[in-house]
């Protein structure tokens, strides 16, 4: 009997799953139609008992043959005149040839990709008079909406203590399921619902005793989420010791509705569904931190959803994705959305790790036990089989791992699960390498663990390489605080934006590794099942704990200015951002070793506190995203997919995507563009000081020259709008300026600074 290796297993197995079980001939599609054709086509057999979607599904049926089953109704998108239904390709064709029909799209995956923040952040010395965490400010009703993985409801970080009672608007609902509960929600909690239709269809399945087919969390993604959004005051709040403070959401007097779409997987269809139902139920902010790859912005429904939200004065932040650091890698990049990138804060929990040649350098661990000393290193095929190296499940040997310390790769599988490997075959500790970058964003581990960065990872390697004996010894420290922060993870995706490239995605930056949050009663920290640990809150990264800080300090910035659009907040958020880091440098970027760029780290680093008075900002309607997607050439049948019977004007068509009233600036040049023009226009709005005088500044990038007009902007009065324009001239390119460079324009009064980055790109 032939021995399958891990790695080819593995590969098995993954494509096993990207089989659906469904017939073949079968598909899950989200459909859109001409709602006032269909109902004037099939007026007869709508009723006030079957609504114009059923009825489109029922005339159907006669197309279906003798084997293929009727079309199955998932869900109906009231506010997109659609549905999610699962067809077969003939059912499918001759929908395609109804008059109203608009597109259907297939149903895609997504994945899913806090103690010190606050005090990072410079929130928990604020609670003074004028303060954001002020008295005055406390007492308000803003809801944020999570869509995620769920909410584990009796967490502490959601009692309801000291809340009034649950706003009059409030439309939403917590739905019974398994383990849940209308009397599971509070005054905290006012919402949670749970979609798993398209899941369902996609050929998932849910076993109810370990999942729940409930709006109740079992992987911990979606209670970490919502606590750091909106979670409450926890005293003490720590695992194993580490990390020991004061837990609270950014927004932590906010009221939170759960909206669950991961099963783990979660699915374009349940996604839109959540997010279209929270629309309806009245929330402020929805946080979303999840994503697939970048298409077209009229093909993403999550895309097409935030832009119903916005419309309905609902700020949207998602997750710029875990992919970095490569180029062109950033999701959720469509400018009405707020995309937020990962970085650290000033607290790392260090270990050191020393050689046996007496070299010692500094990794990441959670570990908190004794120190591990003059242990033999084993990696590779001294530690087992094919696939050691990444030390996957059934690949190492006992015999050789058995009291050592192990190097794992990074890749494959998650990290508690190479951990787990070395635990089960008797390894004393485990070695994790990075392959690039300076990220020691790790995970909780079942045995004693070390993270190392890239230059530690390689003299490791070639101690390994060159020793006949290997060994190390490593020394578990634990909290340490004072660290040059903040620094862009590697892990972070990037820019440019791939879909968009007018606009610089990633748009902010904030904290996102080694976030401690409010974690599941049942649930591990390693989430694995052989790990029996408990605990109360967990430390996990990505840049889905970077986008709830974000979304609390809208709703932060949204419970002091009630009248602001979501465009007006995002502005705020973005203009305000910071990009040198608490020692007066430039944010770093962990991966390349050098100053973090807009494509990195979009505006810069949060900052709560100036968000709230930024000065001026730029606003943005409904219509002109409109006319901003018009300018893309987008035909009419793709702009309807966001308004209905849309027909573009000549005047949009003639439009630059730049002139879109972005609080930032991307320019676009062909390879060997010289003496071209770009001249774009900017509107600001004054929401600080009634009368006042602002002088532009620019640090102009390499290769282009910059003029803008006029230099000067008098306000006044609040609320008064002026404009200016900008125009950036490429210039004959000299070595030093290689795809892109960067600047910023900044408009300066007193104490306002509010600031634009440039990036310049050759195409």
């Amino acid at each position: 009997m032939k021995i399958i290796h891990a790695a080819m297993l593995l590969l098995l197995l993954a494509l096993m799953a990207a089989i659906s079980t469904t017939s073949a001939d079968e598909q899950t599609y989200i459909v859109r139609m001409d709602k006032t054709k269909i109902t004037n086509t099939y007026s007869s057999l709508v009723s006030s008992t079957k609504p114009w979607h059923q009825a489109v599904l029922d005339s159907l049926i006669d197309v279906s043959s003798m084997e293929a089953t009727p079309p199955e109704l998932l869900y109906s998108y009231t506010a997109l005149s659609g549905f999610a239904a699962k067809l077969s390709s003939k059912q499918l064709e001759s929908l395609k040839n109804m008059d109203g029909f608009i597109s259907a799209v297939p149903n895609k995956m997504l994945s899913l990709h806090t103690t010190r923040s606050p005090s990072f952040l410079g929130l928990t010395g604020m609670k003074g008079e004028k303060g954001p965490w002020s008295g005055s400010n406390l007492h308000s009703d803003v809801i944020i909406g999570v869509v995620d993985s769920g909410i584990w409801p009796e967490h502490v970080s959601f009692q309801d203590h000291g809340l009034s009672p649950v706003p009059e608007r409030w439309k939403g609902v917590c739905e019974n399921g398994t383990r849940f509960s209308p009397s599971n929600c509070n005054k905290k909690l006012i919402g949670a619902r749970y979609f798993y239709g398209g899941y369902i269809a996609a050929g998932g399945k849910i076993n109810d005793t370990e999942e729940h087919k409930s709006a109740r969390d079992v992987s911990g993604h979606g209670t970490h989420t919502a606590s750091t959004a909106g979670g409450d005051i926890v005293e003490n709040a720590n695992i194993f010791g580490l990390a020991n403070g004061t837990a609270t959401g950014m927004r932590y007097t906010a009221r939170i509705a759960a909206y669950k779409v991961c099963w783990p997987r979660c699915t374009s269809v349940d996604i839109l569904a959540a997010m279209v139902k929270a629309i309806e139920d009245g929330v402020d902010v929805l946080t979303l931190s999840l994503g697939s790859e970048s298409e077209a912005y009229w093909q993403d429904y999550p895309v097409i959803a935030s832009y119903l939200a916005f419309k309905s004065g609902i700020f949207v932040a998602f997750s710029a994705g875990n992919s970095g650091p490569d180029a062109y890698t950033v999701v959720n990049t469509a400018p009405w959305i707020m995309t937020v990138a990962a970085s650290t804060m000033d607290r790392s929990f260090v270990a050191i790790i020393e050689l046996g040649n007496g070299e010692t350098f500094e990794g990441s661990s959670f570990y908190t036990g004794k120190a591990l000393k003059g242990l033999p290193i084993v990696y590779g095929k001294t530690a087992g089989d094919l696939g050691a190296e990444y030390c996957l499940s059934g690949s190492l040997d006992p015999k050789l791992v058995k009291g050592k310390i192990v190097i794992c790769e990074q890749g494959i599988v998650q990290q508690t699960e190479k951990g787990e490997a070395v635990k089960s075959a008797g390894g004393a500790g485990i070695l994790i390498l990075s392959p690039k970058g300076e990220d020691l964003a790790n995970e909780v581990h079942v045995l004693p663990d070390i993270l190392l960065g890239a230059i530690a990872s390689k003299a490791v390697t070639k101690y390994w390489n060159t020793t006949k004996a290997p060994t190390a010894s490593i020394v578990f420290k634990g909290t340490m605080y004072g660290n040059q922060a903040p620094k862009v993870a590697a892990f972070s995706s990037r820019g440019p934006n791939l879909v968009g490239p007018d606009v610089i995605k990633p748009d902010i930056t904030a904290p996102g590794v080694d976030i401690l949050a409010a974690w599941p009663a049942e649930t591990s920290p390693s989430r694995l099942k052989s790990d029996k640990r408990r605990v109360l809150f967990n430390i996990i990264s990505g840049t889905s704990m970077s986008c709830p800080h974000v979304s609390g300090i809208a709703a932060l910035i949204k419970s002091k200015h009630k009248d602001w659009s979501p465009a007006a907040i995002k502005s705020a958020l973005m203009t305000t951002a910071y990009t040198l880091d608490n020692k007066g440098k430039p944010i770093a970027d962990l991966a390349f070793y050098n100053s973090a760029s807009p494509f990195a780290i979009g505006s810069g680093h949060v900052d709560p506190i100036k968000a709230t008075d930024p000065g001026l900002i730029y606003n943005i309607t409904a219509e002109d995203y409109i006319s901003y997607l018009c300018s893309l050439h987008y035909t009419d049948s793709q702009v309807s997919m966001f308004e209905e019977g849309y027909q573009c004007t000549p005047t949009e068509l003639r439009m630059q995507p730049g002139d879109l009233n972005y609080p930032s600036f991307a320019v676009n040049f062909k390879q060997k563009a010289r003496n071209v023009t770009f001249t774009y226009k900017r509107t600001v709005t004054n929401v600080g000081i009634p009368k006042s005088t602002y002088k532009v500044s620019v640090e102009v990038p390499k290769g282009v020259s910059v003029i803008v007009s006029p230099k000067v902007l008098s306000f006044t009065e609040l609320n008064e709008e002026l404009s200016y324009e900008v125009s950036f001239t490429g210039l004959s390119r000299n070595k030093t300026v290689a795809g892109s460079s960067f600047g910023s324009l900044v408009w300066v009064s007193g104490n306002y600074r509010v600031r634009s980055p440039i990036a310049v790109s050759w195409k």
